[in-house]
């Protein structure tokens, strides 16, 4: 599975990775631990913080 990271993140490496299917989310300095979410709480998280 593809993660995808924000554009905004920068080099530091400090930020939080989604699943493309929009099933989990990961610390990028973490990787191997995951939290799987329902697709509708991150949609409307995504919703949320795009205003």
């Amino acid at each position: 599975m593809e993660w995808r990271k924000s554009s905004r993140s920068g080099s530091t490496g400090n930020c939080v990775e989604l699943r493309q299917d929009l099933a989990a989310v990961r610390d990028s300095k973490q990787p191997i631990v995951t939290l799987p979410l329902p697709r509708a709480a991150v949609r409307e998280l995504i919703t949320k913080l795009s205003r």
